[in-house]
């Protein structure tokens, strides 16, 4: 017989370190020959992000050893990394990276006898130096063709961002004028460079404040006009001569095929036949589409024209389209919040990998001639927006609410599916695991809100039955984003002590279609704080949940969720706050990164004309409303949320008898990678509720709070 104990005093195998150690996923894959590769955390080594291979036996082996931190830093959340092939002659594979603490672009071939990674791009001092994001190698230039994005003063918008040329002699190491710019910059933000099957035309992403990605983005196109030859790029790379970019190639004919202020593209690549696929959303989901090659060709503008020529943010005249995957309503792309992600991939036989669904995601292949969709086999609920194809196999990151991220493998050919890398290996008894419950709940006015309910579940004890369960409301970050119905041992490391977990897709989220996704407009610090307060509500009326024990947490833009919520709902017994947005006004005026730093006039509204929203909706301006205890969590190296806000909010607390604690991590930035620092964060939160929810345990650290 399982023996009786209260909610949240249950033992747990899952221990903070347990769950700080699987902290992560894989990311950012591709194919180097016939080898998988990918970005993986390493939480107990400063949480670095090494560069992994899986060879063609099936072993793993990391690439690169610490202190190599392969991330960029581009838009501050980064995007693909690394870039690799075989090139001839057999010297093994040539990889290009981006190394955190410098953000240089190295280049580096493991397999050479003493090779070590060596720079390809130079140091600057200017406010955020250089940095390099989403590469594409293209040997016979003899270049890397990426995204630069380069500070031009002190301030966090004194920025440009192009796609440029990096020689891969190293010329540019030390030469800043080595380096060739392939675009202007006179749109904002750009995603690397797509290459046609052919060679001879080039797409990418681009966009301008005020928009967000979500928003609005534009497709361009361009014509690539060859240079004169280079030398071998083996050579060039390593190191041993070579002219590097001295006969790049030129961006010409640059015109806008689709997309615009209102039109939010989130990927687009090149089909086999020359035809150009795209996600779009205008018809109201992320859906699949294509233009066709010789609607391309006619829309070239004459004769070939510099790239300083560039077309408009909008197509003058809209180039027809197909629609691959019509009426299903369900997403096929998602938010642009990283450089360089995946929702598709096409195949050498014009079949297309597609990441699709609403809420849970699945790995299909899409005949784009019929429309039919064939998903892959297993027992994946969420699969991340990276996809490599080499052949018949399509490789992705995937997860579900039994498996953390592992790399999965789909043969085209026999439809079997197969664990490849990074295989979840359970670290306790699965029994241990809470099972999500997907429900749709109803907030003002009827609307719909998702979210996914994880009650109390332990295999040891089960609860008096007069006693209901304390829950934690949990507010994901963006908030244009979405959280996935998977294992998180951070969810059970609760769910085990019998203390429940509701993860809310509040409106805003994605993941439902555009409608959805605008609720948020102007009502960021409204109908998220009311959507998760309808949770809360909801679960606490039918019985779910204990009315007098709820807590709200988050962190980014859940911690400003959070923080709301305590000052503008008396639902919450607690709350825990991590690396939050305070204080609206001073956020929109020079205190975030460039990325963001008009994301608020589509949230809240222009500062200009609504000021007013901005105070009235600001956590510090409303610090007398809060009375209930809370923890702030936050990185000092947070240049997104800087913890400037914390300190001004702690200030105007002190002395008002709330009891509340602050811990700042050094070396931490916006979201937490660091072992200790994981540990200590969910260590102090767990005594947040014990301590407010008269919840007794012995193997816990406890808490200070201070009044």
């Amino acid at each position: 017989m399982v023996p009786t104990g209260a909610y949240g005093t249950w033992p747990s195998p899952i221990d903070a370190a347990l769950a700080a150690s699987h902290d992560g996923r894989p990311e950012f894959l591709g194919m180097v020959g016939d080898e998988v590769w990918w970005t993986a955390p390493r939480p107990a080594e400063g949480g670095r992000r090494t560069l992994v291979r899986r060879r063609a036996d099936g072993d793993e082996e990391s690439v690169l050893p610490a202190p190599w931190n392969v991330r960029s830093r581009v838009i501050e959340y980064g995007g693909q990394p690394w870039a690799g092939i075989l090139p001839p002659g057999g010297r093994g594979p040539l990889v290009v990276f981006v190394h955190l603490p410098d953000q240089r672009l190295y280049a580096y071939e493991p397999d050479a006898p003493g090779a070590a990674p060596r720079p390809l791009t130079p140091v600057s001092d200017v406010g955020g130096g250089l940095r390099w994001a989403d590469p594409r190698i293209r040997p016979e230039h003899g270049e890397v063709w990426c995204v630069l994005e380069e500070f031009t003063g002190p301030g966090p918008t004194d920025v440009r961002r192009v796609i440029a040329a990096v020689p891969l002699d190293g010329s540019a190491a030390a030469d800043r004028a080595a380096l060739r710019e392939l675009t202007d910059d006179r749109r904002r933000f750009v995603t690397g460079p797509r290459l046609s099957p052919d060679g001879r035309r080039v797409a990418w992403l681009a966009w301008d404040h005020p928009q967000m990605p979500w928003d609005g983005t534009s497709v361009l196109v361009a014509d690539i006009t060859a240079g004169a030859d280079v030398t071998d790029m083996v050579g060039a790379a390593a190191g041993d001569g070579g002219s590097g970019g001295a006969g790049g190639a030129e961006f010409t004919r640059v015109r806008c095929v689709a997309g615009g202020a209102d039109e939010s593209v989130a990927q687009v690549g090149w089909a086999p036949d020359g035809s150009l696929l795209l996600v779009s959303d205008r018809g109201g989901w992320w859906e699949p589409q294509r233009i066709a090659a010789h609607a391309l060709t006619a829309s070239s503008p004459g004769p070939a024209a510099p790239v300083a020529a560039a077309a408009a943010d909008t197509p003058q005249e809209p180039l027809p389209r197909t629609e691959l995957c019509p009426g299903r309503e369900e997403e096929f792309g998602g938010p642009l919040w990283k450089i360089g992600l995946s929702w598709f991939a096409p195949l050498a036989d014009g079949l297309i990998a597609v990441i699709h669904g609403k809420d849970a995601t699945s790995l299909g292949i899409l005949d784009p001639e019929t429309g039919e969709l064939v998903d892959a086999a297993g027992p994946w609920t969420a699969w991340a927006p990276t996809l490599a194809v080499h052949g018949d196999r399509v490789i992705g990151v995937a997860a579900s609410p039994r498996s953390a991220a592992e790399i999965v493998e789909l043969d085209t050919r026999t439809g079997r599916t197969r664990v490849v890398g990074s295989a979840h290996d359970d670290p306790v008894d699965p029994a241990y695991y809470p099972e999500p419950q997907l429900r749709t709940f109803t907030g003002p006015g009827g609307r719909e809100i998702h979210a996914h309910v994880y009650p109390p579940h332990s295999p040891d004890r089960v609860a008096p039955d007069d006693e209901l369960p304390p829950f934690v409301v949990r507010a994901h970050g963006g908030p244009t984003g979405h959280a996935p119905p998977v294992l998180d041992l951070e969810i059970a490391y609760f769910t085990s002590r019998g203390i429940g977990v509701a993860e809310v897709n509040y409106g805003g989220s994605t993941g439902y279609g555009r409608e959805y996704r605008d609720r948020l407009r102007e009502q960021w610090g409204v109908v998220d704080v009311e959507d998760c307060a309808a949770v809360a509500r909801t679960l606490a009326a039918e019985g779910t949940a204990d009315p007098a024990r709820l807590a709200i947490r988050g962190g980014s833009a859940g911690g400003w969720t959070a923080a709301v919520s305590l000052t503008a709902t008396d639902v919450y017994a607690c709350g825990a706050v991590s690396y939050p947005i305070l204080d609206l006004e001073s956020w929109a005026d020079g205190e975030t990164h460039d990325f963001e730093s008009q994301y608020l006039r589509s949230l809240v509204g222009p500062l200009e004309e609504v000021p007013g929203r901005y105070r009235e909706r600001s956590p510090l301006h409303h610090v007398d409303r809060i009375s209930v205890p809370f923890l702030l969590l936050q990185g000092l190296d947070d240049v997104i949320c800087p913890p400037v806000q914390c300190e001004r909010f702690l200030e105007r607390t002190a002395g008002r008898g709330i009891p509340h604690a602050y811990i700042a991590f050094e070396g931490e930035g916006h979201g937490f990678r660091r072992a200790d620092t994981l540990i200590r964060a969910l260590e102090a939160e767990l005594s947040l509720y014990l301590q407010t929810f008269g919840i007794e345990r012995s193997d816990t650290p406890v808490l200070e709070l201070k009044k």
